[in-house]
């Protein structure tokens, strides 16, 4: 079996443990927690028809805060950068922190994730996804579960190829 780390990444209340909670235990809640540090739990998927085990981390705050040591995204083969959709002030520093990402972990897969879909109408997704400078890779509702499934599965067969 083959294992990948991917981070979880992005500002703050963007819904990053939601994403992870949905996507390992298939819950969800309203209940705003920060994180502090990082969470790490696993889940096994198949990709390509062989077992990958994924190691996910959870990783609290901004991607370049102090706060954060860059020995948290070592290793990792996968990066979702994760805005909310409703705040577009989570989508003002994805261009640096894309680049610092690229450059800390010059191999990883990274996908930009657009959160909190089903806060917004059609209109409003479109131009939130349209104003966002670097593409959106897969917009999910972590409360409704929507397209976070796949999400997970997309990055890890780009992670197997």
């Amino acid at each position: 079996m083959t294992s990948k780390k991917v981070i979880l990444t992005g500002s703050f209340g963007v819904g990053k443990t939601s994403l992870f909670n949905q996507f390992i235990h298939q819950k969800f809640s309203d209940k705003y927690l920060t994180t502090i540090g990082v969470k790490v739990n696993k889940k096994t998927v198949e990709s390509h028809g062989e077992e990958v085990s994924l190691l996910i981390w959870d990783i609290a705050g901004e991607v370049t805060q102090d706060k954060v040591p860059n020995s948290y995204f070592l290793g990792a083969s996968g990066i979702l950068y994760v805005v909310d959709l409703s705040r577009p002030l989570t989508f003002v520093n994805i261009k640096e922190d894309i680049e610092y990402l690229k450059d800390l972990l010059p191999g990883a897969k990274i996908k930009v994730v657009g959160n909190k879909k089903d806060l917004l109408t059609d209109t409003e997704l479109a131009q939130a996804v349209k104003s966002i400078e670097i593409p959106v890779g897969t917009t999910t509702s972590a409360k409704t579960g929507e397209n976070v499934e796949d999400l997970f599965l997309a990055l890890t067969n780009e992670m197997m190829e």
